[in-house]
C-alpha cells in the first residue's frame, strides 16, 4: 500500500477506511464480522481509520477501541485514528440532530472519545459539522488548546465553506478537510478545493464510491433492506437510479480497459485529483475491502482523467445527497 501525507506530520495509507457502516446506516451489523474486517486492514496495510462519536451513538468508537486493544504495540502504532464531534443526536432513535461547536461540548466529546477508543491521543479530531451559533474562531481556539494539552495531534473540519476554512486556518493550521467527493458529488470543485490546495490542507473524501452506486452493484432500490439509509434517499429511489446509471455507462468501459472494477476507477480518479487526497471508502465485506485497497495501484492515463473530469457536464445527477435534516451544518 502506498502512503500519502495529509500534512508534514501525518502520513497514512493512500486509501483509508470509513468505519461508519460497521455500526449503522447501511443495514444490519455484526460485531464479530466487523472485527474481521478491521483485522483485514492489517494485511492490506490500510492504516487510516475514520470514525465519529455520532456513529452508533458511540458504538463505532468502542468497536475500534476493542480492535486496537487486541493489537501488539508495533501493529497498533501503524494505525492513525480520526474521529469527530459536533453533531448532537436526538436521544431517541430518530434521525433528528443539532449542531454544537461550543468549547465545553468539544472538550467533553474529546474526553469521551479518548475513553471509548482507549487511546491517550487522537491522531485527527474533526468538527463534524460547523454551527453558525458558535464562531469558528472560538471552536478552533478550543481545538488548539486540546493540541497543546496532548489530547489530539491534528485538527480537521468537515463540510465547510471556503471562507470558513480560511478563517479556521488563520487560528490554527487545519490538517484535513473531510467532505463528500466522488464522481457523482463534485460540489467542492469550484470554490472549496482550490482553497484546500492553496492552503496545503489534506483532503479526505467520504462516500468516494457514491454510497456504493459507483461500483455498479446497486441499480435497484429493492436491493436495500429496511434500515438502510439509501432505501429512502433521493438519489437511490428507482427513478433516480435509472437516470444516474448514465454515469456508470461511461465509467464501465474504462474498467474494462484497465482490467479492474468501476469502483476502482472511481477511487483511482479521486487519487489523481490531488496528492494530499486520501479517500475513506467503507464496507462490511472482506472482498470489497481488498478491492478498494488495490485501487491505490491503478494509475489512469491523463486522457482518461480528463474524460472523467468532464463527466458532470454530461450527466446531471438526479436527487439530493441528504435530506434537509442531514444537510444541517453543510457548507457553513
Amino acid at each position: 500500500m502506498k502512503t500519502r501525507n495529509l500534512s508534514q506530520n501525518l502520513t497514512v495509507s493512500s486509501i483509508g477506511f470509513g468505519a461508519m457502516g460497521l455500526s449503522e446506516f447501511y443495514g444490519q451489523t455484526n460485531d464479530y464480522a466487523s472485527l474481521e474486517v478491521l483485522h483485514k486492514l492489517i494485511e492490506l496495510n490500510v492504516t487510516f481509520i475514520d470514525t465519529a462519536n455520532l456513529y452508533g451513538r458511540g458504538h463505532n468508537e468502542r468497536l475500534i477501541g476493542h480492535f486496537l486493544a487486541g493489537l501488539d504495540k508495533s501493529t497498533r502504532e501503524q494505525f492513525k485514528i480520526a474521529t469527530k464531534c459536533g453533531i448532537d443526536r436526538s436521544p431517541d432513535e430518530s434521525y433528528a440532530r443539532s449542531i454544537n461547536n461550543t468549547p465545553d461540548y468539544i472538550i467533553r466529546c474529546c474526553n469521551e472519545s479518548l475513553k471509548r477508543l482507549g487511546v491517550e491521543r487522537i491522531d485527527l479530531f474533526y468538527l463534524h459539522r460547523v454551527s453558525n451559533e458558535t464562531p469558528i474562531e472560538e471552536s478552533m481556539d478550543c481545538l488548539s488548546a486540546l493540541v497543546k494539552e496532548g489530547k489530539i495531534n491534528h485538527i480537521g473540519l468537515c463540510e465547510v465553506s471556503a471562507s470558513t476554512l480560511r478563517r479556521a486556518h488563520e487560528v490554527h493550521p487545519v490538517t484535513a478537510l473531510q467532505t463528500e467527493y466522488s464522481l457523482w458529488t463534485r460540489d467542492i470543485e469550484d470554490t472549496v478545493l482550490p482553497v484546500v490546495k492553496e492552503l496545503d490542507i489534506g483532503l479526505v473524501p467520504y462516500s468516494p464510491l457514491g454510497r456504493g452506486f459507483l461500483t455498479g452493484k446497486y441499480l435497484n432500490n429493492s436491493d436495500f433492506a429496511e434500515g438502510d439509509f439509501r432505501k429512502n434517499n433521493e438519489r437511490f429511489i428507482q427513478s433516480s437510479l435509472d437516470h444516474n446509471r448514465q454515469l456508470l455507462d461511461i465509467i464501465t468501459p474504462l474498467a474494462t480497459k484497465y482490467g479492474c472494477t468501476a469502483g476502482q476507477i472511481a477511487l483511482a480518479w479521486l487519487l489523481a485529483q490531488y496528492d494530499k487526497l486520501v479517500p475513506i471508502p467503507g464496507t462490511k465485506h472482506l472482498n470489497y475491502l481488498t478491492e478498494n485497497a488495490r485501487a491505490a495501484d491503478i494509475v489512469l492515463e491523463n486522457t482518461d482523467i480528463d474524460s472523467l473530469n468532464t463527466l458532470h457536464r454530461q450527466v446531471d445527477i438526479k436527487g439530493d445527497r441528504y435530506s434537509a435534516e442531514g444537510m444541517k451544518g453543510v457548507n457553513a
